[in-house]
């Protein structure tokens, strides 16, 4: 199987490092054509010293990665099988990996002239980095997040030959929170297996920067919004005289939108450090009137500006460096014990992710980050929580400034009992991540901790690092499930209705929703990606290879055999293919319900939710919406909907619609309907409703509810039970018409409850909707007066679920479950109690729900689609669909620099063309063209409909060739 890399390989635009851009940058990256080897410590022993002269014999040395890890750089030299195949890595020897390795290479000299300055700069070694130039020793990095900074010129080569050889320490176990800073997950998580070495290497960029004698280090521009047409600006920043001589100079910045100039002349004498500041009392071009807002994704765009910073003396530029930022201001509350996130005055509903790792042996670099930050832009997603600080790449900041994507930060504790071995160390890594990122206006929030709170004295220090080095600018918050949060967790799967109904409960924190850091469940990948890393032996049935990429125990906090039984409600698999066909479907439902759910609640206590994970790491079937190979699945799909800032959404627990408005825009008459067609295309009108509303901004408005129980002569009546457990005890949730909602007895057998139907009716049909707590006896009675009874049904065998029960009609006003005899240990426990006088309604077992929102233009700004069963979570009526053949038609058309297939879609003559999966292949090799953005995937049309979706990616994945499309209904 090719490398991540070479899958990667292709034309992606590179982004361009915006922080720290020196005067004259030579690049020791690998990528350069800089040629780095490595190898064990123990292997050269006392050679050592030799190592460090020019022309040494490295032939019997690896290949390195630079940035990367010491694994990685095996494999891409293809001295261990591929790591992401099967159980490859978990049959590797970890102690050939386990202990440190030396890094080397040689470079010519960069070109200098008189007075100039050569300096070293690496921005992350893991764990430790013994620093060696020509020779010399000039320093040690402690923490993957240490800087490195040293002045070389003096260390040059006569020869123009330099020789750097960097000891890289293993970071050794156990790894949380023992050897933080650091990848704490590293030696194996629930979703990413332990890597040999613990990730240990040279992981950020090495170079060289050329300058005069005074050098500008950790610009900083600070922004501030007393009113949304007013900022003020500040900068700070250091100067460094490195050079034997006194300077005097000019520090100039030029600040771009606006060409905004201030200047200042500068006197430093020889070795001195100057600490620099520009603001609005001494410059008053600082104060911007109508400024250019940076606003997170949905809310407005993310505009950035720019700040270049020259210090010149004697007519030359010793050094230069450009800093990207954007004019906003955050701020928060608790109020009610929940966490709202404000910006630029304005309340922002979170609506974000979580990140364990960029990729899992850290082969994620430049360009790939903005693929993956676009995609959560398409999911209109506002939020990634970079997990445990677990990515460290300028990148990732940099695509989020770009795409409006807001960041909560961790640092690298993980709720485990004890500190860092060094905490000091562990404190310099947090200032210095500090100072190197506090320019991104993306980061919104600093956490201390991992489910749990930082150990004294971290948390204190924590605090004062965020007030100290960013100026409190951003909230500091200690515990990423606790402190106005609702806690973390579950990370399984449930039916849709779980997540609308009171309260889908977390692991810490309050109750309710609130604003949840994590929550999720397990994804299955598509077919296609499952063959890429699951070998054909152990590919069906269910086996212990699927757990090596968590589906089993190893990820039991997933949930694999709730998963599994969800995605057996649509029907008995045949095989591998059509389990990840079905599992599309489980994906898209209880992905959509997850944030659906959380907005149905919005500003009601509800603020944020982040699912865990929106990426994905290493190829598995757990916790992601695109997969490793990026191929969207059920998941990207429910997310993207879910989560439109102009939404119109259905609650499966109570059927009522609402209109979720997330941005800042009133939009007026607007018209909400709902279509329901049963399993066989037919519209039943009866069902459907209308209604004009106004979506207020940032709020949630009410449209109309849906009952499909309108025969249902019990619905909204009233309802008297024998006695109310703890957990349910409101008798009227079995007629409210809401399947998220239940009716819990007492625990002992003689319990009951009944409906008043007001007037005396013919009783045909009595349908009880159980919980899992159900009776195994029980009797159906009637009555006119609530006092005397007479037995209409009895059974000794109640199974549970929904049992519908016919009746020889009777008439009566009262209705009632008597039990006599419980299934479990809890009491009786009933969602719905309904009555028919019929025998039910003509609704097939499984019902479509199209909504659609359009303007006063008749525009549609959104819709939505559902599949709703009358058995609650039973989908197999689909299996019955009839075959559908869909046409489509095609062309390939040039965007913006982009390849883009446009694709009609048409359904001519089938009643339903369900889930419609649409694929851009290559013809040369019949590979996937990934990564790719789609409009839509996997739709649904009626008899007559078309739908125009596009494809947009790279054009050089096309690789001089063609492309052919796949496009087949779940119905095929």
């Amino acid at each position: 199987m090719a490398s991540f890399y070479s899958r990667m390989a292709g034309g992606l635009l590179l982004l361009t490092a915006l922080t720290t851009t020196a005067q004259e940058k030579t690049d020791l990256n690998s990528s350069t054509g800089i040629q780095w080897k490595l190898t064990p410590q123990a292997e050269i022993g006392r050679d050592s010293v030799q190592a460090f002269k020019e022309g040494y014999d490295t032939k019997r040395w690896v290949p390195a990665v630079v940035p990367g890890c010491v694994f990685t750089s095996y494999v891409q030299a293809r001295l261990e099988k591929d790591p992401n195949f099967g159980d490859n890595i978990y049959q590797v020897d970890q102690q050939k990996y386990n202990r440190n390795f030396w890094y080397r290479t040689e470079f010519a000299s960069p070109a200098m002239g008189g007075g100039k300055t050569c300096r070293l700069h690496f921005k992350g070694i893991n764990r430790k980095g013994e620093v060696f130039f020509n020779g010399v020793r000039i320093g040690l990095l402690d923490g993957f997040m240490d800087r490195g900074d040293f002045d070389v010129t003096k260390l040059l080569s006569p020869s123009g030959k330099n020789v750097l050889a960097v000891l890289v320490y293993w970071p050794g176990k156990p790894i949380a929170n023992h050897a933080s800073p650091t990848y704490i997950s590293s030696d194996g998580w629930d979703w990413m297996p332990s890597v040999p070495g613990l990730l240990q290497g040279i992981v950020s960029d090495v170079y060289l920067s050329v300058t005069g004698g005074v050098v500008i280090s950790d610009p900083w521009v600070r922004t501030a919004l007393p009113a949304k047409n007013q900022a003020v600006l500040s900068l700070n920043l250091g100067l460094n005289n490195l050079s034997d001589k006194t300077d005097s100079g000019e520090l100039t910045a030029v600040i771009q939108p606006g060409n905004i100039v201030v200047k200042q002349s500068v006197h430093m004498r020889a070795g001195e450090h100057a600490a620099l500041q520009f603001n609005a009392a001494k410059f008053s071009q600082l104060q911007i009137k109508d400024p250019l807002l940076w606003w997170p994704n949905g809310y407005g765009d993310p505009n950035l500006y720019s700040c270049t910073i020259k210090y010149t003396s004697g007519g030359r530029v010793s050094d230069s460096q450009r800093v990207q930022f954007g004019i906003r201001k955050y701020s928060y509350d608790t109020t009610g014990g929940v966490l709202h996130i404000k910006i630029n005055g304005e309340k922002v509903y979170v609506r974000g992710g979580n990140w364990g790792m960029s990729e899992y042996l850290l082969r994620c670099r430049g360009s790939e980050y903005e693929v993956k930050v676009k995609l959560h832009r398409a999911m209109n997603l506002n939020m990634i929580r970079n997990w445990i600080g677990s990515v460290t790449d300028d990148e990732l900041y940099e695509a989020c400034d770009k795409y409006g994507i807001m960041i909560w930060d961790d640092f690298w504790l993980n709720s485990h009992p004890n500190l860092p071995d060094d905490v000091y160390a562990f404190n310099k890594n947090a200032v210095e991540k500090i100072k190197r990122l506090r320019n991104h206006p993306s980061i919104a929030v600093w956490c201390g901790d991992n489910e749990g709170y930082p150990l004294p004295p971290l948390n204190g220090w924590l605090r004062e690092d965020v007030t100290t080095f960013d100026g409190g600018d951003r909230w500091y918050q200690p515990n990423s499930h606790s402190d106005a949060l609702t806690g973390s967790g579950p990370w399984t799967n449930f039916h849709p209705n779980w997540y609308f109904t009171k309260y889908p409960g977390g692991f810490g924190g309050n109750a309710g929703w609130g604003f949840r850091t994590e929550i999720g469940t397990a994804v299955f990948t598509t077919y296609e990606s499952f063959k890429k890393f699951i070998p054909d032996s152990s590919a069906w049935p269910r086996s212990t290879m699927w757990d090596k990429h968590f589906f089993g125990k190893s990820a039991a906090n997933a949930g694999p055999d709730n998963y599994d039984a969800a995605v057996k409600s649509y029907g008995v698999p045949t095989g591998i293919e059509d389990y990840c066909r079905k599992a599309q479907l489980v994906n898209i439902e209880t992905n959509k319900a997850l944030y659906e759910g959380w907005q149905h609640h919005m500003w009601n206590d509800a603020s944020g939710v982040m699912t865990w994970m929106s990426q994905s790491a290493y190829p598995s079937f757990v916790w992601q919406t695109y997969d490793y190979y990026y191929d969207l699945t059920g998941a990207y799909w429910g997310v993207k909907k879910a989560c439109e800032p102009l939404h119109i959404q259905w609650s499966y627990a109570d059927n009522s619609v609402k209109v979720i408005n997330t941005t800042l825009e009133n939009h007026p008459g607007l018209k909400a309907e709902a279509i329901i067609y049963d399993l066989n295309g037919r519209v039943q009108t009866k069902y459907g409703k209308t209604a004009t509303i106004e979506a207020a901004a940032d709020t949630t408005t009410s449209c109309f509810d849906l009952n499909f129980s309108t025969e249902n002569i019990a619905y909204k009546k009233s309802a008297v039970a024998s006695s109310g457990a703890v957990e349910a005890p409101d008798a009227a949730a079995i007629t409210d018409g809401n399947s998220g909602s239940r009716w819990s007895s007492g625990y002992s057998d003689n319990e009951w409850v009944y409906v008043d139907l007001g007037v005396e009716q013919t009783i045909k049909t009595v349908v009880l909707n159980w919980e899992a707590a159900h009776a195994r006896a029980y009797i159906i009675q009637v009555s006119n007066d609530a006092i005397h009874w007479t037995d209409v049904y009895s059974t000794s065998e109640g199974r549970g679920s929904v049992e519908q029960i016919s009746l020889t009609p009777v008439k009566a006003r009262f209705v009632k479950m008597q039990g006599l005899q419980r299934a479990t240990d809890f009491g009786y426990s009933l969602y719905d109690l309904e009555v028919y006088n019929t025998n039910r309604p003509a609704l097939t077992d499984v019902q479509f729900i199209k909504l659609l929102l359009t303007d006063a233009q008749g525009k549609t700004v959104s819709d939505n689609f559902y599949w709703r069963s009358n058995k609650l979570a039973d989908y197999t009526a689909l299996s019955k669909l009839p075959k559908a053949a869909v046409k489509y038609e095609s062309k390939l058309v040039n965007s913006n620099g982009k390849a883009v297939i446009e694709v009609t879609v048409s359904n001519p003559t089938a009643p339903v063309a369900f889930a419609i999966r649409v694929q851009a292949i290559r013809t040369s090799d019949g590979e996937r063209l990934l990564p790719a953005l789609m409009d839509d995937n996997y739709f649904t049309l009626f008899k007559g409909e078309r739908k125009k979706i596009e494809i947009e990616f790279d054009a050089a994945l096309l690789q001089g060739g063609g492309y052919k499309l796949i496009v087949e209904p779940y119905n095929k």
